[in-house]
């Protein structure tokens, strides 16, 4: 498990890396203007979509299925009931695309209702959303195939086919004297991007297992199963993605930048959760879904605990450094071209508020997988649906005084409540037992994410005179940041955890 959670996590990593290299480019290109909102705005729509009904609800229902069908009735009852799927899918994504184009007005005035007081921006984020939504249909068809060949234990082709994205995106970003605006450009982008994911998945499946085909639809036994996981699933998905729906409604109402500020923070919070929270719940679902088919219980809740301390090693220093030195990463990385000091401080400080929830968002997908494993997914509907009852109140209470800023604190308060009633379930139903030594863990990971914290704002502070005024000065303290922070996190771990602990962690 931890070999494909680190082939998940490196090309995950990648796509990262590659995407800062893509935002540095929107930065300087676009800025933190009007013309950047509406891109956001239409970036973010097809993406609020794709993670509700592809990356989120149908990964969560269709993975154990799958796994389920091919380990007790043979790979020929699981290429039937992925043929059965796919042509269901397919439907649905062609009508959701049609009518998405058709009443695209419609659906601006309700999800970005501040846009109408200006009506070139209103216009230009319609245009470039048409642009962009068909991406919508390609990728869910790219987590169909990425969910089948988990299941065979074959994870480099999915992780890696969202680096696709940035690296188009950067394409017609390089030659945007060509479209009409950069907003253009970064749109056609996006859409390229999921036709090279589509043909990267699409060849990967063809050569393993077989792209599923057209087939007759039939109700059985399977079918309905899987479409009684996808409904409570769907739910769940969305509690997320209707707070950042809240998120970009309200924002259209905040003063110009607000969207973009939101962006960039999410943008370096989504680091932590691809490359941590979302490799490792890749990686876990199938193992759990496995395990719980061959009645292995046991040995799905020690896989689960690992994952957790594995997310915990790995996160808790992101956490330190977003909460503690927010604003020199937003200079470091961002600070160039159309996007100001004034900007990178604005996204600063959205994303230390995004940070203090960057825990809950990076363990949920861990956590919710013992129920998905065992086909529950309506229990984790319960959390969700509480946690963003939380955070669209909060929002609502916190945007007048705070602006981008609160809506990011009240996402935070929002997750956190969504974890805390999903682990409660869990213990409840002996899914999952905290025993003193994870106690014990959790105390030591804290510990260390406070020395970490404490160093990481005294090489910041000091680093102004070490540096002066040197030419690359943000870009130098971010080094020293990372260096620094490494060799400090390093050493707290080995002290306070000890080598026996990490070996155990490595060899499970």
């Amino acid at each position: 498990m931890l070999g494909r959670i680190f082939t998940v996590g490196g090309y995950t990593l990648l796509s990262r890396l590659t995407g800062f290299a893509r935002d540095i480019m929107l930065a300087a290109i676009l800025g933190a203007g009007p013309v950047a909102d509406a891109f956001f705005v239409a970036l973010r729509l097809p993406n609020h979509f794709r993670a509700i009904f592809a990356e989120g609800a149908f990964n969560a229902a269709w993975v154990p299925a799958y796994a389920h069908v091919h380990g007790e009735k043979g790979e020929a009852a699981a290429r039937l009931f992925a043929d059965r799927i796919f042509t269901l899918l397919l439907a649905s994504q062609l009508v959701l695309l049609i009518a998405a184009w058709l009443f695209m007005p419609q659906a601006m005035s309700i999800l970005a209702p501040g846009f109408s007081e200006d009506a070139e921006q209103r216009k230009l984020a319609i245009e470039l959303t048409r642009i962009t939504f068909p991406y919508l249909l390609l990728i869910t068809l790219v987590t169909l195939y990425g969910g089948m060949l988990n299941v065979m234990q074959r994870f480099a082709s999915a992780a890696a086919a969202s680096i696709f994205l940035n690296v188009a995106m950067m394409m017609t970003l390089a030659v945007a004297v060509w479209f009409p605006t950069a907003g253009h450009a970064a749109a056609w982008g996006v859409l390229i991007s999921g036709f090279m994911q589509y043909f990267l998945l699409a060849g990967d499946l063809a050569r393993h297992g077989g792209l599923p085909r057209f087939a007759p639809l039939k109700l059985d036994e399977d079918v309905r199963g899987f479409f009684k996981a996808l409904g409570p699933a769907t739910l769940g998905s969305m509690g997320t993605q209707v707070a950042l729906f809240a998120d970009t409604i309200i924002a259209t109402f905040l003063p110009a930048g607000a969207l973009s500020a939101l962006y960039y923070a999410d943008r370096l919070n989504q680091l932590p959760i691809g490359v941590i929270g979302i490799a490792i719940g890749t990686v876990l679902l199938p193992e759990m879904s496995r395990r719980i088919t061959a009645n292995d219980h046991d040995g799905a809740m020690r896989a689960q605990r690992r994952a957790f301390d594995f997310t915990l090693l790995f996160s808790v220093p992101f956490v330190a450094a977003f909460i503690t030195v927010p604003d020199d990463i937003m200079r470091a990385l961002f600070a160039r071209g159309a996007f100001s000091q004034a900007d990178a401080v604005a996204a600063g400080n959205t994303l230390a508020a995004y940070a203090i929830g960057l825990i809950p968002f990076v363990l949920i997908r861990s956590a919710v997988a013992t129920f998905y494993a065992r086909k529950d997914t309506a229990t984790p509907v319960r959390a969700s649906l509480t946690g963003i009852a939380v955070n669209v109140a909060l929002k609502v209470a916190l945007m007048g005084s705070l602006a981008q800023i609160g809506l990011a604190l009240a996402t935070a308060i929002g997750v956190w409540t969504n974890l805390l009633l999903v682990l409660f379930f869990a213990v409840r139903r002996g899914f999952l037992v905290f025993d003193r030594a994870w106690l014990m863990s959790l105390g030591k990971f804290l510990l260390t994410g406070i020395i970490l914290a404490a160093a990481l704002w005294l090489i910041a502070r000091f680093s102004g005179s070490w540096l002066g005024s040197m030419h690359f000065r943000d870009e130098a303290t971010l080094a020293l940041l990372a260096v620094g922070g490494t060799i400090v996190y390093a050493l707290a771990v080995l002290i306070l955890f000890g080598r026996r602990w990490l070996v155990s962690l490595v060899r499970g």
